[in-house]
């Protein structure tokens, strides 16, 4: 085996860990509502939302991955650029995820591409059209996943302001595993394909695939590999990520958990139907803050969502700068003194995830710390069906022992 061939193998290897730390960093897109309403106990739900991750290969198209391949020309899309910017983009998703920042994997890959490629040619090594889409779905998605998230809490809101609480929440806990599944098959649809494009982009720049005409040829055991990848990162869970999404920027109920689900599955299908790499972070967070907006009976905790806003910001130019100092520092010469130099950055960004790995939250505890969240529900028409994460025992509630009883029976999971 000659050395570029083993470089090759290599840099589809590191592909693919990023598209696992993709699915470690983002498994609370799929699954931070589903586990906050008590629908699925932590460990049940990301199972599931990994099924669906893998299932999106069925129905899912390419578009997303050609725009992301076509971020770099391909005369300058070689293995030092690809090493870079895949290493750049791990580099962010692990100082995010240990910041409990629930940042984008989908910009960080992108900024990182831009990056690699501005150090390898300049901007010439740019496609600008490619950079233009992600950049204008950063300010769309989100804004997307708060209006439709919005409108359906809203719309709930008044169809349920009657509604029986308990048989109402009941039937909503089963429909949040219908809408948190389609997070999960839009996540995994969005998400994959840019390993993807990155993976089919490097093969056809050494040869081994040939480009038909603007569109890349995706072979399927790529397809395969990228979608497995990403269904095991979200089986692994992201629990620092998922605390944050799922109980800090506002409290949600099944009703609540619903229409954030809703907002943000149609706003990333109808980005993946465009071929956009979106940020499924960003578009479900805002889907979350969306429903949050429109329901008397919780609060939007802006501080939080600004701490989201903020890392949505600095994302690309961060990755971007992270993937230049990696490329300049890979083909410093003499070469053995550069090949030393990545193999101690990936030892110790290896052993940096080992150690973060350990010190995580576990599942058990973020059940512990959500199961705590609900004491009791209010009687239909003050909140009880949209409403707040924790309601005092001070309300008008006759007889508390039995609010409590039903508080128990609601939100047994499933």
């Amino acid at each position: 085996m000659d050395v570029t061939l083993a470089a090759l193998i290599g840099l589809i290897a590191l592909a693919l860990l990023f598209d696992f730390t993709n699915g470690f960093h983002d498994s609370a897109n799929a699954i931070a509502t589903v586990v906050a309403t008590h629908v699925l106990r932590p460990r049940v739900a990301v199972a599931w939302a990994a099924f669906f991750n893998f299932a999106a290969l069925l129905i899912v198209g390419t578009a997303v991955a050609n725009t992301v391949g076509q971020t770099v020309k391909t005369e300058y899309f070689g293995l030092p650029v690809v090493f870079a910017a895949l290493l750049g983009a791990v580099i962010w998703n692990y100082l995010s995820w240990w910041l409990a920042l629930p940042t984008s994997s989908s910009h960080a890959l992108v900024g990182a591409l831009v990056g690699a490629g501005l150090a390898r040619g300049g901007p010439d090594a740019i496609h600008g059209g490619s950079v233009q889409k992600t950049a204008l779905f950063i300010l769309i998605s989100p804004v997307a996943g708060l209006l439709i998230g919005g409108a359906v809490m809203l719309v709930l809101r008044l169809l349920l302001r009657r509604a029986d609480v308990v048989r109402t929440e009941r039937r909503f806990r089963y429909a949040q595993l219908v809408s948190s599944a389609a997070v999960s098959l839009a996540h995994g649809g969005n998400n994959a394909q840019k390993t993807m494009g990155v993976v089919a982009a490097l093969l056809v720049a050494t040869g081994h695939l040939e480009a038909s005409g603007d569109q890349l040829t995706i072979p399927l055991w790529v397809e395969v590999s990228a979608y497995t990848a990403i269904a095991l990162g979200t089986v692994s869970g992201g629990w620092r990520i998922i605390r944050t999404m799922g109980t800090r920027i506002t409290q949600l109920r099944p009703v609540s958990g619903f229409a954030a689900e809703t907002g943000a599955a149609v706003a990333l299908f109808g980005s993946t139907y465009l071929g956009a790499p979106v940020s499924s972070t960003h578009t479900v967070a805002g889907a979350i803050a969306g429903a949050g907006s429109q329901n008397r009976a919780a609060t939007v905790n802006w501080s939080i969502f600004g701490r989201v806003a903020l890392a949505w910001l600095v994302t690309m130019p961060v990755a971007a700068a992270l993937a230049a100092l990696v490329y300049w520092g890979a083909t410093l010469p003499p070469e053995p003194y550069n090949v030393v130099l990545m193999g101690l950055v990936l030892l110790v960004l290896g052993t940096l995830l080992v150690v973060a790995l350990r010190r995580a939250p576990s599942a058990d505890e973020i059940e512990d710390e959500i199961t705590g969240d609900h004491e009791a529900p209010l009687r239909a028409g003050t909140g009880s069906l949209t409403g707040t994460a924790r309601v005092p025992l001070t309300s008008p509630e006759p007889d508390p022992d039995r609010a409590r009883a039903v508080a128990k029976e609601i939100e047994q999971p499933l």
